[in-house]
């Protein structure tokens, strides 16, 4: 008996012969023999947020990159698709979209969330934006929001957002990844996402949006931090820079020059590179980081500009915006 044990393998040993190669070692670990971890591991991403914030372009973003994507699948599918993917050899990134079309059943995603877990890595990623965003794009592309009827006016709109808003509640509850795409264009937000799921390193996978404004104007809805730069001397007052900005070579060698100035950007960048790691570890994606002044043309221009040059240089993806600025 022993002798014929060679040449005629056990049961085990034809499902480890016929197993698909990229899931071996799920297999060999579940019977607790020693293999590697999968360089590679499954990953769903599943897409969701407001009507107009931008999914069908981020869903092609997904696309570009590999994943295998899929529009508006019903939520009682979620778990077996999760499962078709796990299975798949072909497949070992996937990413779907679901939203308010689904009506009521969205209030059972927190435990079809928790079931697709078991199976794969999954993320959810909610996509927003302000109202007053999402009422121009609906106006622009001039078609009606699907909790709306009849034309997309202004109105009838804005009912529609806060109703959607209320009805994914039980989602965004739930989101790893909030993306806010208020002041991204379609080529910014496929570079975010890029970004953010390319495989590579991901150690500064954080998009940073470095802003100016004027508090005279308010302080933008959209600003995680903010800082006032208001205690730096006024170019204002001077009547050669009155009509510059913050941008200009003049006026930034003027603020440059006090050693407040120089002292409060190296306090800055030390606490902002202090914390920038954790908001990556806690998984935030996207950082705004506010500088007013008090009419958003100078000081808080050129502070926002150098704090995009000094945390470009730590490696992270910066972009500034200059609220009221004058063009």
């Amino acid at each position: 008996m022993q002798s014929k044990a060679p040449g005629k393998p056990g049961k085990a040993a034809k499902k480890m012969d016929g197993a698909k190669p990229s899931r071996g070692p799920r297999k060999a670990a579940a019977k607790g023999a020693v293999t590697p971890p999968a360089s590679t591991p499954d990953q769903l991403v599943i897409l969701t947020g407001m009507s107009g914030s931008g999914k069908l372009s981020a869903l092609k973003a997904f696309e570009d990159l590999g994943f295998y994507s899929v529009d508006n699948l019903p939520l009682e599918l979620i778990p077996r698709f999760a499962d078709l993917v796990h299975q798949s050899a072909a497949i070992d990134r996937a990413a779907l979209v679901i939203d308010v079309r689904e009506g009521a059943k969205l209030n059972s995603f927190p435990s079809i969330l928790k079931k697709v877990r078991k199976v794969l890595a999954t993320k959810v990623v909610f996509l927003e934006a302000t109202d007053d965003v999402l009422v121009r794009r609906f106006s622009e592309t001039r078609r009606p929001h699907p909790m709306g009827r009849g034309a997309a006016a202004g109105e009838t709109v804005v009912k529609s957002l806060k109703a959607e808003r209320k009805r994914l509640d039980p989602i965004r509850n739930v989101a790893d990844i909030t993306i806010d795409t208020s002041r991204f264009n379609v080529h910014e937000l496929r570079a975010h996402i890029n970004a953010q799921f390319q495989r590579g390193d991901a150690e500064h996978n954080l998009t940073i949006s470095s802003i100016s404004f004027g508090f005279k104007n308010g302080v933008p809805a959209e600003a995680d931090l903010v800082f006032d730069v208001r205690f730096l001397p006024n170019p204002h007052f001077i009547p050669e820079f009155r009509p510059l900005t913050g941008k200009h070579p003049k006026v930034e060698k003027y603020v440059r020059q006090f050693p407040q100035t120089k002292e409060f950007l190296d306090k800055t960048t030390d606490m902002l590179t202090f914390l920038l790691p954790h908001y990556i570890k806690e998984g935030k994606s996207y950082l705004t980081v506010a500088f007013g002044c008090t009419g958003g043309q100078h000081r808080s221009v050129f502070i926002a500009e150098e704090m995009k040059k000094r945390l470009a240089g730590e490696g992270y993806r910066v972009k500034t915006t200059h609220r009221d600025m004058p063009r």
